[in-house]
């Protein structure tokens, strides 16, 4: 590539050439005209010699008087440094000032000659190898009777005309070189003035182009250097504002796709990704940075994924689909792909949305095992209900023992029914004044509640002859609400004496553990297998279920405790042990 020049060198030597070429110009003109004058000025000289000479001899030509004519020449031409030299029609030498005439040629086809014998006044430069030098000749026609009678020339040695000319050249030389010199300086001065602001604005704008959109240009002396800087200077305020609004736009465009549970991939067209948020990264066990720009193949090894992604490019449509994710767990992930386009609705790639549905879902199946739940305890009683009261009204039944025991079985399933709904409702009740903040806490002592909750329960563990021991420190105080933490506390314990065997004891005890309560329920039953503790606390969950309704249970009893915990911002956990019974152990933040 040809090796760029600045601009001073561009300008400055296009002055210099112009300068030079306009003062040889000048000089040249000068002297051709200088020349020009001085042998004019010389012509019109001889010429007036000539004349002068003509009526000195124009009396030796008619007769013919060769001596004097010769003579005259000789002399008129010593004295005024003239070579006169007289030629007859014939071309013939009579008088010459430095030659014999009897030895000179015939001069008849001498330009000037030629020219006298037309009429006219002859001129003529050339040299003379006569006396050796150049001369210019001036001849006249010398006229008798209307008639030329002879041709009179002058001539002077053109030397001296040249030696004069050449001192005016060389003083016009100096002259132009000295003019050329200090013009040369004024272009040099000129050059840098028009480049100067120039390269200032080329500075600016590579600063410009390095991204320093702040820096503004100088404003140059001329008007319309000054408008450039102003337009740049525009342009780049402009610009920083463009790029600021971008950089915003993108900068809340990362905040919000880094902020998103969702993933998000950006795929172009040849299945490479474009961009990735982190949530997208993180459930591929991987990186943003190294995921970036790579091939779908490459960076996300799941075939459905990929499939999906396949048939969402070829056919620009909307794709959804589920897949399955292993990375540390089992994850469930809805994949939504839909077309990604530019301002002229051309599809430019595909736009894949990854949403984990993992705990969604697991909620529609415990929503679904509920519904089945509750229409299965519901169902139960209500056949029941149904059948004896059928038996009860077809039958006729005359035995009255038989008739009062259906209607006490009926009972029963009635009461296990409005112990359902109760719970049912009390659970929802719970969720609901949990959800708007509607719980009213107040400080209690702690003792106060539990001993509350054992009267409660006082007969059914005198029933079994279990003994109810609490250890409870008399001054423990814990802002709740009572009702309910009344209530989860006789769930728990009413559980651990459903579940132990008679004449066994069950210890509730209240300790303080890493700023909380801890509320313990130990009994010696028959335990629980560890399978069934995850789930131990969702509704109408039963470990037995056989076991559950002989004892009376609903299934809610855990659940409430569950969410009673939660609304007080606690939790309650259980470790159990098959054959060596149980310990559940609600905890309460501690004052």
């Amino acid at each position: 590539m040809k090796k760029k020049r600045r601009l001073i060198w561009h300008l400055f030597p296009y002055y210099v050439i112009t300068i030079i070429l306009s003062l040889t110009a000048v000089t040249w003109y000068a002297s051709s005209a200088l020349r020009q004058f001085f042998l004019e000025q010389a012509r019109n000289d001889l010429e007036a010699r000539a004349h002068l000479v003509e009526k000195q001899i124009s009396q030796y030509l008619a007769p013919l008087d060769q001596l004097a004519v010769d003579f005259i020449c000789k002399a008129i031409g010593s004295s005024a440094a003239t070579r006169i030299t007289v030629i007859l029609p014939t071309g013939r030498v009579i008088g010459d000032t430095e030659e014999n005439p009897s030895r000179m040629d015939n001069h008849a086809k001498r330009p000037e000659i030629a020219q006298a014998l037309a009429g006219s006044i002859g001129t003529a430069i050339r040299f003379s190898a006569t006396v050796q030098q150049r001369l210019m000749y001036v001849a006249i026609p010398v006229k008798h009777n209307d008639k030329s009678a002879a041709i009179i020339r002058t001539s002077i040695p053109i030397t001296s005309i040249d030696q004069t000319l050449h001192a005016v050249q060389l003083k016009i030389a100096i002259g132009g070189f000295l003019i050329a010199i200090i013009a040369t300086g004024i272009s040099f001065y000129i050059s840098r003035r028009i480049s100067k602001p120039i390269q200032k604005m080329k500075s600016g704008a590579t600063r410009f182009a390095q991204g320093d959109l702040s820096h503004r240009l100088p404003s140059p002396d001329t008007e319309e250097l000054a408008g450039l800087t102003e337009s740049l200077n525009a342009m780049a305020s402009q610009l920083n504002d463009r790029i600021q609004t971008i950089i915003n736009q993108r900068n809340e465009v990362e905040v919000i796709l880094s902020s998103m549970v969702e993933g998000v991939i950006a795929i172009d067209t040849k299945d490479n990704i474009i961009s990735i948020n982190a949530a997208a990264a993180k459930m591929f066990n991987s990186t943003v940075d190294y995921l970036k720009n790579r091939s779908v193949q490459e960076a996300l090894r799941n075939p459905p994924l990929q499939k999906i992604i396949q048939q969402a490019l070829s056919t620009n449509m909307i794709v959804e689909g589920d897949i399955n994710l292993y990375q540390n767990e089992e994850r469930e992930i809805h994949v939504h792909s839909s077309p990604l386009k530019d301002a002229q609705e051309n599809p430019i790639g595909l736009l894949v949305v990854l949403q984990d549905v993992t705990q969604l879902r697991r909620l529609e199946n415990i929503r679904r095992e509920f519904v089945a739940n509750v229409s299965h305890e519901i169902k139960t009683p209500l056949t029941a209900i149904k059948g004896f009261v059928e038996t009860l009204r077809h039958n006729h039944v005359e035995n009255i023992e038989e008739s009062h025991r259906f209607l006490d079985i009926t009972l029963k399933h009635v009461n296990r029914l409005n112990a359902i709904v109760e719970d049912l409702l009390s659970l929802s009740r719970i969720e609901q004044e949990g959800e708007k903040k509607a719980i009213q806490f107040k400080e209690s002592r702690l003792r106060d509640v539990m001993q509350t909750a054992i009267q409660v329960c006082q007969s059914k563990a005198e029933a079994k002859n279990i003994f109810v021991e609490l250890n409870c420190p008399e001054n423990t105080t814990v802002k709740v609400d009572r009702q309910l933490i009344e209530q989860a506390v006789v769930n728990l314990l009413d559980n651990a004496i459903k579940y132990s065997e008679a004449e066994s004891s069950v210890q509730v005890s209240v300790v303080a553990e890493n700023g909380q309560l801890a509320l313990n329920f130990k009994d010696h039953g028959i335990g629980i297998a560890s399978n069934h503790l995850p789930r131990l606390f969702e509704r109408f969950y039963r470990v037995d279920k056989a076991r559950s309704r002989k004892l009376g249970g609903t299934g809610l009893g855990l659940a409430i405790v569950k969410h009673i915990a939660q609304v007080h911002g606690g939790s309650v956990t259980v470790d159990s042990t098959p054959g060596k019974g149980s310990k559940f152990t609600l905890y309460l933040p501690a004052q």
